[in-house]
């Protein structure tokens, strides 16, 4: 059998007990006293027990807190998938996206998603999905913009004329109410 791995020893149990009450994340908190439980000379199954979890788990939290400390103890964000799009690629995007599309070449008059997958597709033999496509796009500063839709007949000096011109709310006079006299 191996020898546990040996915590910091610029810790001690009460000072965990003592994070451990300040601590806002239930998890971190648990893990503390685990360890705490180990800097009072208790057995690492009796930290497992106290902690909930097995050995191993122990274990990796002993690292853990070696390495990084009490903030070593909270629960990390999950990194995700990589992105499909490599900087080459995304430089070569972001140049496509600005100089926009070339009619007589591209077939399109303005870069839609589905247009970019498809140009992505022909440049870089790489399938992307619109959501994907999308959220790269926004993750590199451009935003979806959508003129607003007007009909071709539409008349300006009709519409201009129909519009309310009323007075804002806050210049109005408050209409002054009559009390019965009793």
């Amino acid at each position: 059998m191996s020898a546990p791995v040996p915590l910091r020893s610029d810790f001690y149990a009460a000072l965990l007990r003592k994070l451990a009450r300040g601590s806002r994340d239930p998890d971190q908190t648990r893990r503390l006293l685990a360890l705490a439980e180990i800097y009072d000379g208790s057995s690492r199954s009796d930290a497992a027990r106290t902690g909930g979890v097995g050995l191993q788990i122990v274990r990796d939290w002993v690292v853990r807190f070696n390495a990084k400390g009490p903030d070593g103890l909270l629960n990390g964000k999950a990194p995700g998938a990589r992105s499909i799009l490599d900087d080459s690629r995304r430089r070569a995007l972001r140049q496509a996206v600005e100089d926009g599309p070339i009619p007589a070449i591209h077939g399109v008059v303005r870069w839609r998603l589905i247009d970019l997958a498809q140009w992505l597709f022909e440049e870089f033999r790489m399938s992307i999905s619109k959501q994907t496509l999308s959220r790269e796009l926004r993750n590199m500063g451009f935003r979806k913009l959508s003129a607003r839709p007007r009909h071709h007949a539409q008349d300006e000096e009709a519409a201009a004329a129909f519009k309310k011109n009323s007075p804002p709310a806050w210049t109005r006079r408050p209409q002054k109410r009559l009390l019965a006299s009793r």
